[in-house]
């Protein structure tokens, strides 16, 4: 490739995208400089291209990391709006083949939700219909495959991803209620949830959810707390130390 001068090389980093802002003043380049732009830096015998391009690099925001965030904000997992709900229908996506879509009832004056589940290789569709799920309300919409999707069915799965299996809220559940974590007491002073839009940009769901697991006993927890309604705690049909999400 044809050697170019250090001006040419900055400009043509610049247009690349390699350099974050532009080089604030002129920048003296001898004729010996030479860019290359397969290792993408630029070399010259004199300093001063390397003393220009200190102020090209500016500190870039510090995005706070999720774990960081729910500390600070001290709700912990209640930062997840995690409700009961019942499939009221449930029918393969007509362009996915791994996706279903549920209509799920929880309660609310909007009527069902339409949410997408990734269950097609796991859970027979006609398991789905009627059935008690935990709903994950808080996330934002997003579109799958050409359908609208609001919200997400927890489920639990082995560590091969071989087996994944609906969490259950107990029977006597009712559709709408917002699920907890810890003794039966504590539904009362459970904090706000956050919302869609601080649970995506705080990564939030990211940091809580490792910590969404299966017990001996099949209830589901969160560091050692049992996932609760009204009704009783929330279980998998089968799994043991299992992941939820």
């Amino acid at each position: 490739m044809a050697a170019l001068g250090g001006a040419s090389c900055i400009a043509r980093h610049a247009r690349l995208g390699l350099l974050v802002p532009a080089i604030r003043g002129r920048v003296s380049v001898k004729s010996r400089s030479i860019c290359k732009i397969r290792g993408f830096f630029c070399s010259n015998s004199s300093s001063e291209v390397a003393a220009a391009a200190a102020p090209m690099v500016s500190a870039a925001p510090v995005v706070e990391s999720g774990a960081r965030a729910v500390e600070s904000e001290g709700n912990g997992v209640d930062a997840l709006d995690i409700r009961v709900g019942r499939i009221v229908k449930a029918w393969k996506h007509p362009d996915a083949d791994s996706l279903y879509v549920e209509e799920v009832d929880m309660a609310e004056e909007s009527g069902p939700r339409t949410i997408c589940s990734g269950l097609v290789n796991y859970v027979p569709e006609d398991e789905l219909q009627g059935k008690l799920v935990a709903v994950l309300a808080n996330l934002k919409p997003r579109n799958m495959k050409g359908v609208k999707s609001n919200g997400m069915l927890l489920a639990a799965s082995d560590k091969a991803h071989e087996n994944v299996e609906l969490v259950i809220p107990p029977e006597g559940s009712v559709p709408g209620e917002r699920i907890w974590f810890g003794s039966e007491d504590q539904k009362s002073s459970q904090a706000p949830a956050a919302t869609p839009n601080q649970l995506q940009k705080k990564k939030l769901w990211e940091a809580l959810q490792p910590k969404l697991t299966t017990g001996e006993d099949l209830v589901v927890y969160f560091e050692g707390q049992p996932m609760r309604t009204s009704a009783g705690v929330v279980t998998s049909r089968s799994l043991i130390g299992a992941n939820v999400s």
